[in-house]
C-alpha cells in the first residue's frame, strides 16, 4: 500500500480536519513510500521507535505524536534522538490525536465502553456532534466495586475510585486520558459517575460535593483500546501486517 492510500484512508475512516486539535493529524514525519508492516503504539516514544526499528516497520502509527502546540520547537536533546532514529530507518510517523478519541466504534471512549458492558447514550456535550466526552448506561446498575473490578479487568489495572455517593451506578460519562474535570459536566447531566485517565487534587472535592463518583484508570490505560482496535481495522481491511507495542507505562 502506498503511503498516500494509507493516509487517504485514514483521513477519511478519523476525520481529522472537523476537530480543533493540540497536534498535527496523519503524517507527522515523512518516511518510505511503501507500507507493508506497521507497528502501533500509544505514544511515540523513544522505546516505540526501537521496536518499530526492530521489526523492520515501514509506519509508526500512534495516538500521541509531536508537534504539540506550546511546545519548544527547538530540535534538541530526547526530541533529536527520536526524529533521528525514524529519519534514520525511513519510518513515517502517523498519529491521530482527538479524531482517534472520538471514533464512534473505534475511538478510545467507545473501545473503553465496549469493554466495560457500558451501553453508550451520546454525547457529554450536548449539541456538539463532536463532542470528546461520552455517556452510556448500564443494563442493571453496578456497585462501585464491581465497576472498579470491570475496570481492572479491561484494563489490567486497579483505578483509583473516590466515592460521590453510595447509591447503584447506572449511568457513567467516559473521556480517555487527562480529562478530570469533565467531572463538572457529568454532575450537570446528573450521571453517578465519571471515568478518565488522571485525576486532579480538586477532583477529589468535586466528586464529594457533586455527589459524583469518579474512576482514574491512568491516562495511557485508557487509550490503549483506540489504537489497538485502529490496527486491527487496518489489517482486516486492507491485509497489512500491524503489531501493537505496549509500553508500561503506570501514569
Amino acid at each position: 500500500m502506498k503511503r498516500h492510500e494509507l493516509l487517504h484512508a485514514l483521513d477519511q475512516l478519523l476525520t481529522p480536519r472537523q476537530f480543533k486539535d493540540y497536534a498535527p493529524n496523519g503524517l507527522q514525519v515523512e518516511g518510505r513510500e511503501e507500507i507493508r508492516r506497521i507497528v502501533t503504539a500509544v505514544t511515540a516514544g523513544q522505546s516505540a521507535i526501537d521496536s518499530a526499528i526492530e521489526q523492520g516497520a515501514d509506519a509508526l502509527l500512534v495516538h500521541h505524536g509531536y508537534f504539540w502546540k506550546g511546545e519548544s520547537p527547538v530540535i534538541t536533546g530526547m526530541k533529536r534522538n527520536r526524529l533521528k532514529a525514524l529519519l534514520d530507518n525511513d519510518i513515517n510517523l502517523i498519529g491521530y490525536h482527538l479524531p482517534l478519541d472520538a471514533h464512534p466504534t473505534l475511538g478510545n471512549n467507545a473501545c473503553l465502553a465496549k469493554a466495560l458492558g457500558l451501553a453508550l447514550c451520546g454525547p457529554m456535550e450536548a449539541g456538539n456532534d463532536l463532542s470528546i466526552p461520552v455517556w452510556g448506561r448500564f443494563d442493571t446498575p453496578v456497585t462501585e466495586t464491581e465497576l472498579c473490578r470491570r475496570i481492572d479487568l479491561a484494563l489490567g489495572r486497579q483505578p483509583l475510585c473516590i466515592s460521590g455517593h453510595d447509591r447503584p451506578i447506572s449511568t457513567l460519562g467516559i473521556c480517555s486520558g487527562g480529562a478530570p474535570d469533565y467531572i463538572d459536566l457529568a454532575a450537570e447531566l446528573d450521571l453517578d459517575a465519571y471515568l478518565s485517565g488522571e485525576v486532579a487534587e480538586r477532583t477529589f472535592y468535586s466528586a464529594r460535593e457533586l455527589g459524583v463518583s469518579y474512576f482514574a484508570a491512568g491516562h495511557h490505560a485508557t487509550e490503549r483500546g483506540g489504537i489497538q482496535a485502529l490496527g486491527a481495522y487496518l489489517h482486516g481491511e486492507y491485509g497489512l501486517q500491524v503489531t501493537f507495542v505496549d509500553v508500561d507505562n503506570p501514569v
